[in-house]
């Protein structure tokens, strides 16, 4: 699309009309956006001179308010200045169009709350798109926003973009600025989640890396590391897995996995189905890690009851001072064995989720939470994973999961882009 711009075959001004004109139309079956906003086009060369992007009801837009989708805030006063991110991405050219749905303060992996209510699959209404980015991922999926921006603390971002088929990746943690989120990075959990880049195609989210990130002046968790390009190599070395130890995936998740690994072995990696330690750990601990001070002060008085399921799950983990040192000592040991993990391998193949969308209500039964160890994995790590569309299955999307070593970013992202052009990636619903 912006090259479309640069060469004249299309301006700004009708790009961000067709992409207003498909949100009126699908978003009454969606209901993905939350806010149409009214920027106009402004004079850029950047690289995203004239393309529409969207940001998920978390993030900060100049001149919008911000709810999180949560009561306490459904009257916010509208942001002063927009998030950083969101700032990056209008120096290159870029126009936020539309602020997208999610679960009350983004706890629940559907997308449902008490102001706006609940959004649905493009590939079957009847299905949850995802949470906490699951308006995001839903929008961008049909087509209403070519770009997207949402946060993952507990597989957030890859499991809307799984549930949805569109790619997507949660940066290593501090590799983006996190200024203008809510809520806001601070304390321990800071280390457990990142803002990330969604849309169709990986090509775009490897753009979407380069444009955001940087060191942060306000962000100080958003170290002046340098982004590494990767380096295409045959001898890459590969770990998959189709089974975390606990959570079974169901038979087309596996056969999706496995067709990956075959192929990336033909394209001349090393390939070994090999399980990283801890797996079978991170489920309970980062629910741990989360809810070791009670989850206090959530917020809204009246929350939406999958908020209040998701706190019945932390909540019991609740912790002392040494309670929580002893768990801080669990989460250093879980991140070194995965460290030498990486000193074998370059970059893990996995499921995203145990199987394909789910049912609207069906993401809090314990089954299928449990599923959810498969993104919780990469979080407690702080390691960058990205997601890809790679089959389906009865008309669903099937995406499977590319892990790299904190700060190998690009690479995850290579490997994505190598199994989206073999099995073709997003579809249209």
């Amino acid at each position: 699309m912006g090259k479309m711009v640069r060469v004249g075959e299309i301006s700004p001004a009708e790009l961000l009309e067709a992409h207003r004109k498909q949100i009126r139309e699908i978003n009454p079956r969606l209901n993905a956006v939350v806010a149409l906003l009214d920027d106009a086009p402004v004079e850029s060369d950047g690289p995203l001179a004239g393309v529409p992007f969207s940001a998920k009801d978390s993030i900060d837009v100049r001149g919008v308010r911000t709810t999180a989708g949560t009561l306490e805030r459904r009257n916010a006063a509208a942001a002063e200045k927009d998030a950083t991110v969101v700032r990056r991405l209008r120096a290159a050219g870029g126009i936020p169009i539309a602020k997208t749905n999610l679960p009350d303060l983004l706890f629940a992996f559907e997308s449902d709350n008490l102001i706006f209510g609940r959004s649905n699959n493009p590939y079957d209404l009847t299905r949850t798109p995802g949470g906490s980015s699951g308006g995001e991922a839903a929008l961008i999926a049909a087509c209403g926003s070519p770009l997207g921006l949402g946060s993952d603390c507990l597989g957030s971002v890859r499991v809307p973009a799984a549930f949805c088929g569109i790619a997507s990746i949660k940066p290593t943690s501090g590799r983006l600025p996190r200024t203008g989120h809510v809520p806001p990075a601070s304390g321990w959990v800071e280390a457990l989640w990142q803002i990330g880049p969604m849309a169709r195609h990986v090509e775009d989210l490897i753009l979407a890396m380069r444009l955001l990130a940087s060191e942060d002046e306000d962000d100080f968790t958003s170290p002046p590391m340098p982004l590494v390009e990767s380096k295409k190599r045959k001898d890459l070395r590969l770990a998959f897995f189709v089974d975390n130890g606990f959570a079974r995936c169901s038979p087309e998740i596996v056969a999706a996995v496995r067709r990956c690994a075959e192929f990336l072995s033909q394209s001349g990696m090393l390939v070994e189905e090999r399980r990283p330690p801890g797996m079978d750990e991170a489920y309970e601990l980062e629910l741990a890690l989360l809810g070791a001070d009670g989850v206090e002060g959530i917020g809204s008085t009246e929350v939406h009851p999958f908020l209040t399921h998701f706190v019945e799950q932390m909540r019991p983990h609740r912790a002392s001072g040494a309670g929580l040192a002893k768990r801080w000592q669990q989460w250093d040991e879980y991140r070194r064995n995965l460290r030498r993990f990486f000193h074998e391998y370059d970059a893990i193949l996995c499921p995203v989720y145990t199987q394909v969308a789910l049912k609207h209500g069906d993401s809090i039964l314990d089954e299928n939470f449990r599923g959810f160890s498969y993104t919780m994995a990469w979080s407690v790590a702080g390691a960058p994973a990205a997601t890809v569309r790679c089959a389906s299955h009865e008309g669903l999307p099937v995406n499977v999961q590319i892990v790299a070593k904190p700060w190998d970013d690009m690479l995850a992202l290579e490997i994505a882009r190598a199994i989206e052009e073999r099995f073709g990636g997003w579809q249209p619903a």
